[in-house]
């Protein structure tokens, strides 16, 4: 066996790529599971097909997932891979332009046949041409080496191919130095019922991992170092996951009982999925026949008095919206969790995108004010799930929490909070039925006081008509206007509350970067590379986490800029609300692809506005 080299690297992004059927996102979330446990930090992008059933071959039918991983903080899932595994044609082609020069591509060749090179529209074969050139190639029999390592097993040839996936993994555990522990304890208990099954898989693992070592077409492998954590206990986190555990935690620290009600809908559905399996912490999951009564169950529940939770994308806001402004009318606490995708209407339903903003602060008939705020990465899901689920319990609003495809499915190291560090939501309800107006405020929020439902002595209406203080309908004109302006001061007095977000870098000079949601990562990196030049421009950042309503302090930051910046995955939303709030001409850089922003475009993009 030929002596091997190991090479020290700072960061690495690595792609897994291949049909729907060749479980790229079970590869890649195993290797995401084994790189965090080995001390990485690391942001993934998990890349579905649009299509549920696209053909087997075919360049709509390719499935990614893309990890970036380094012994420094990360905070983007990478711009250009290092590394592709291109398990057919058409996820060569697909990735390929992706990929940074000289980036090291390992290829199924096996899948190179004449058919598949047609449903990828090659018309060559490129692994006969000079077309990966400038690229490092690494062609392996995968399917005929899992084959092989399996011609003992009973396994159906079918189910033997099924396992390719493995090998590759293999391949790339040792490429990076990787223990495979982790996944075959995975493999274990996944299949307990099918020792079949664990065996195939765990050879194949084996085969792929002892290929790369033995083979000497791999003269290389990388290590990358830990990254320093503060003390704690971690785990690898997705943006659902911990929105479903921001949920229970707020459960309890209120005292309710969690109730959700909500319809399927990618990529909102394993919020659903997740919380379903905790019953054993008082939850309580509906899944209704369409997202109309998913609202409707909610706000039903609210009005009995537990945490109440819908969770949507884009299309199911916009039939949500009738009970929204019902939520509004009643002033009970909701959540609504909005996880934004590609659109219009279906769209990219598989794709990221800051789709939703403007639906959310103003998507509803009639004056109807409902805070919102946007998480900014996986792990942050956590606590904007709790901060929603405090202040719609504060003012008896509905919340609108606005996550994305990014977020929801990309996965990052969460440090798990105590128990004891998160605080106590207090829920307030009228006591004292003498002379009770269900509409009258308090004085210091404007929130009107709950009473649950049975509570005697405390009988009134309540409904979508206007009403006055005592609870009884009401056209009287000012009445309306004064119920109106109570409705939208109560939101806007939030901001009194609200934690003011941090200015980064400069506090007033050339240029203010304004952002929310998943740009967080982007921003972060692409300045911390500008700023790195040591450059004589002075460049200030804030990036909004209450988008309604907005901070007290940013219209003193905006006043002391040359120049205003709002990136966003849209053709402009949020910069429509800085201009006409802050009657200043903000520009936009806007990319509507149904990925991340890329740290490169926007650097460029920071220099052409610092240029002027």
């Amino acid at each position: 066996m030929a002596k091997k080299e190991t090479q020290k690297l700072e960061r690495v992004t690595i792609r897994f790529a291949g049909d729907s059927g060749d479980g790229m996102q079970l590869t890649g979330g195993q290797f995401t599971n084994t790189t965090a446990l080995a001390g990485s930090d690391l942001i993934t992008l998990p890349d579905y097909p649009a299509e549920i059933r696209a053909p087997a071959g075919t360049l709509f039918g390719v499935s990614g997932f893309q990890i970036q991983f380094s012994s420094q903080p990360v905070h983007t899932p990478g711009d250009m891979p290092d590394v592709l595994v291109a398990m057919n044609p058409a996820a060569l082609k697909v990735n390929l332009a992706a990929l940074r020069h000289n980036g090291i591509i390992i290829i199924n060749s096996d899948a190179f046949q004449v058919k598949n090179l047609k449903l990828a529209a090659y018309e060559e074969n490129p692994l006969e041409n000079d077309s990966l050139k400038g690229y490092q190639v690494f062609p392996v029999q995968i399917t005929e080496l899992t084959r092989e390592a399996l011609k003992d097993s009973s396994l159906s040839m079918k189910e033997k191919d099924r396992c390719k996936n493995f090998f590759a993994l293999g391949m790339t555990y040792w490429m990076f130095s990787h223990s495979m522990e982790t996944t075959e304890s995975w493999i274990k208990d996944k299949f307990a019922s099918k020792p079949d099954l664990i065996d195939a898989n765990l050879k194949a693992l084996n085969a792929g991992y002892s290929y790369a070592l033995s083979t000497e077409i791999f003269t290389t492998s990388y290590e990358v170092a830990k990254a320093y954590k503060e003390p704690g206990m971690y785990r690898n986190i997705t943006g659902n996951e911990a929105i479903a555990l921001g949920l229970i935690a707020a459960a309890h620290k209120s005292g309710k009982e969690l109730f959700l009600g909500s319809y399927p809908i990618t990529p909102a559905s394993d919020i659903l999925h997740e919380l379903s399996k905790h019953r054993n912490h008082n939850v309580k999951t509906f899944q209704a026949e369409d997202e109309i009564a998913g609202i409707g169950t909610a706000l039903g529940a609210a009005y009995a008095g537990s945490l109440a939770v819908t969770t949507t994308s884009g299309p199911g806001m916009a039939l949500k919206t009738e009970f929204m402004g019902l939520a509004v009318m009643t002033e009970l606490p909701l959540v609504i969790v909005n996880i934004q995708r590609g659109g219009p209407s279906t769209g990219l339903p598989t794709k990221t995108e800051q789709a939703d903003l403007l639906q959310a602060v103003y998507g509803r008939n009639g004056e109807a004010p409902i805070p919102v705020i946007a998480a900014a990465s996986p792990a942050d899901c956590f606590m904007a799930t709790f901060e929603a689920c405090e202040i719609a319990f504060r003012v008896n609003s509905p919340v609108i929490l606005l996550s994305d495809g990014y977020i929801a499915n990309g996965a990052e190291p969460w440090k798990i909070p105590t128990a004891e560090s998160l605080p106590e939501i207090k829920v307030e309800y009228a006591t004292n039925p003498e002379n009770y107006e269900p509409y009258k405020r308090d004085p210091q929020t404007l929130s009107r006081l709950h009473v649950l439902p049975g509570t005697p002595g405390f009988e009134h209406h309540v409904g979508g008509l206007e009403k006055d203080d005592s609870g009884n309908v009401s056209y009287v004109p000012d009445n309306h206007d004064r119920m109106i302006r109570l409705r939208e001061a109560k939101i806007q007095k939030l901001a009194d509350v609200l934690p003011q977000p941090e200015i980064f870098g400069a506090k007033e000079g050339d240029l203010l970067i304004i952002s929310w949601g998943s740009t967080y990562g982007t921003i972060y990196t692409a300045l911390d590379e500008i700023l790195n030049r040591k450059t004589n421009k002075k460049i200030g950042w804030i990036h909004l986490r209450w988008i309604n309503p907005l901070p007290k302090n940013l219209a003193d930051y905006v006043s002391k800029f040359k120049k205003v910046l709002v990136p966003e995955i849209n053709l402009g939303q949020l910069i429509k609300i800085i201009r006409s709030e802050y009657l200043v001409d903000a520009k936009g850089f806007n990319k509507v692809r149904g990925l991340p922003l890329s740290t490169s475009d926007l650097i460029n993009a920071i220099d052409e506005e610092l240029k002027g």
